[in-house]
């Protein structure tokens, strides 16, 4: 049967077009193998903290109808039938859709389970949903602007009053000290900085260049919380999945100062986030956390450090002030502008980051703790519920 939108069916070419449309993203490819979805489920605190958050809410699942925006396998729409769920619409745009197919059958759910093979900007659906379930959480809370389709599902589907899990994500950010991987990263531009005769051709003049685009890529992998230079004190910019606009999603600002709790050179921004599932908090339920602090449990999506071209000298109690600007490209990420002062001197620093080039660096390994730990989600020393950081608070609602 051909795809059927607002009750008329389609013919070849406008399916085809839907197809186009997908393929626009180049995430729509990557999340349609199973490899890659293996990766994801995999991760034993992903996986077994968003189990537990519908679990834990039984009592707001019993007998609702759930939407799963972007469900891959369909292990998100098991999860709310296991909750208590009447019915979920599992919605996928990816070649992925046909594997959930797939399980749905062959865990016999077929009727409770309904796949829906479109984008959700162009999916029409029978009725309103009582809950939105999904997964649509990059590096820094934002990379691949799937929130924006969690958005579009809340706005065209989710009635009054009605739940999403996760509900509320939280980017945060503190600076920290890493002479190794600065002179790591400062290290790949050498070929260029001592290429005065390649074949013939002077070429370090370009050893500025090449610096300024190593340094543009966030360096995405696990750190040691004695890292951070204000473990007391990051900063939280949250972002209220119930009420952000898609506009607040495209530019954005997240301020901050910081203390700094020791002398060293600060060589830039630390950076995760946590996700929370709050819930109706009926029965004063407490909302699962699932945290990607450096001190937390370490997932697929590590945690992200962004470079200054020039490391920052700060004395003890001194203060470091500035902003980093979140701007949303056509690469389904962020354009990031990262300044950062010394309050009571002239030294300032800025710089850009471009979200979407990730270097990725591997060299620490954070302790792994039992599957499923309901402990492993945002409990540890350097944020979630539970630990010894006092965050300043933003918001983007």
């Amino acid at each position: 049967m051909p795809p059927v939108s607002n009750g008329r069916p389609k013919g070849g070419h406008e399916a085809e077009n839907d197809d186009i449309q997908a393929s626009k993203n180049p995430f729509t490819r990557y999340y349609a193998q199973l490899l890659h979805q293996q990766n994801m489920m995999q991760d034993s605190i992903r996986t077994g903290t968003y189990r537990n958050a519908f679990l834990t809410h039984k009592v707001d699942f019993q007998d609702k109808v759930v939407l799963d925006v972007g469900t891959g396998t369909g292990i998100l729409a098991f999860f709310a039938i296991q909750a208590g769920a009447r019915k979920v619409y599992a919605v996928e745009a990816s070649g992925m859709a046909k594997h959930a197919e797939t399980l749905v059958k062959a865990n016999g759910l077929q009727g409770r389970i309904i796949v829906v093979k479109k984008r959700v900007e162009e999916m029409e659906l029978p009725e309103m949903v009582d809950i939105i379930v999904s997964e649509p959480i990059g590096f820094l809370l934002v990379h691949e602007r799937m929130l924006e389709t969690y958005l579009t599902a809340r706005d065209k589907w989710l009635k009054q009053g009605g739940l999403m899990f996760p509900n509320a994500g939280d980017i945060v950010m503190a600076p920290f000290t890493d002479e190794l991987l600065y002179n790591e990263q400062l290290g790949k531009t050498a070929f260029w900085s001592t290429s005065k005769d390649f074949y013939g051709v002077d070429l370090t003049s370009l050893q500025k260049d090449a610096q300024a685009e190593y340094f543009a890529q966030p360096v995405v992998g696990y750190f040691h919380p004695s890292c951070v230079l204000a473990p007391s004190a990051p900063v939280r910019h949250r972002v209220d999945f119930l009420c952000v606009t898609h506009a607040n999603l495209q530019s954005f600002q997240v301020p901050f100062t910081f203390r700094a709790e020791r002398t060293a050179l600060m060589h830039g921004m630390g950076c995760w986030f946590d996700i929370e599932f709050a819930g109706s908090g009926a029965g004063g339920i407490t909302p699962v956390v699932l945290s990607t602090s450096p001190a937390a449990p370490g997932t697929h999506w590590y945690q992200c450090r962004l470079l200054l071209p020039e490391p920052i000298a700060v004395n003890r109690g001194q203060t470091v002030s500035g902003s980093m600007q979140f701007m949303a490209n056509e690469h389904f990420s962020y354009d990031l502008l990262l300044t950062v002062r010394l309050d009571g001197t002239n030294i300032q620093c800025s710089t850009t980051i471009f979200l979407q080039d990730q270097s990725y660096h591997y060299l620490n390994h954070p302790v792994v703790t039992p599957v499923g730990d309901p402990q492993a989600a945002g409990i540890g020393a350097l944020g979630g519920e539970g630990g010894n950081w006092a965050p300043a608070m933003n918001t983007t609602a």
